[in-house]
């Protein structure tokens, strides 16, 4: 099992990646009351076809050629079925995939968020020519990174570069402090 949210993420979110996603939307949100926590990923991808998509959940179902086990999406699913919430997901082939997974904010078994900005600058590192749009939503305020928008501000300079992975790390984790600072209890804020 992957020990926090962020992990979680950037597992589900290669997995968009080789499916052939060039855009993936990457959802945390707090319901108003604080209850769940929500994440939702995304793609456009290539989908899957209603016979995969009814296996998917199972550890030995995988399209991968190179070992005969996937755990991602099996593991993601019991995170949030051990902390209280629910696991979806909906697929159409040649339009792409969502999953949806909420978890209790409370319950003791719900793992911790960690480092979604280390976790935004390896996905783009790794697919810097993937559009990654995340959301943040807490009663709080709402924050939107999308690297669209930061390739329109940097210009020539490639995303990749060392001093602009640092500035993304940086500005996403200071925006989680700000949406979920106080709303989730390892965030102090």
């Amino acid at each position: 099992m992957l020990r926090d949210i962020s992990l979680h993420i950037l597992d589900l979110a290669q997995n968009s990646v080789t499916a052939g996603a060039d855009c993936i939307e990457i959802a945390l949100r707090c319901d108003k009351e604080n209850k769940y926590l929500t994440l939702s990923i995304k793609d456009n991808g290539c989908g899957m076809t209603a016979e995969f998509l009814a296996s998917v959940t199972d550890p030995f179902t995988t399209s991968r050629k190179t070992r005969k086990v996937g755990m991602g999406i099996p593991f993601f699913k019991l995170a949030c079925e051990q902390a209280g919430g629910e696991f979806q997901i909906l697929s159409v082939v040649d339009v792409g995939t969502e999953l949806i997974g909420s978890l209790e904010v409370e319950n003791i078994d719900r793992l911790p968020l960690g480092d979604l900005g280390e976790t935004m600058v390896f996905l783009i590192s790794a697919a810097p020519d993937t559009r990654f749009v995340m959301t943040l939503e807490s009663v709080k305020d709402v924050f939107e990174f999308d690297t669209n928008a930061i390739k329109e501000e940097i210009g020539d300079v490639p995303i990749t570069e060392y001093e602009i992975l640092q500035w993304i790390k940086e500005f996403v984790n200071e925006n989680v402090q700000i949406i979920f600072g106080g709303v989730l209890n390892e965030i102090i804020g």
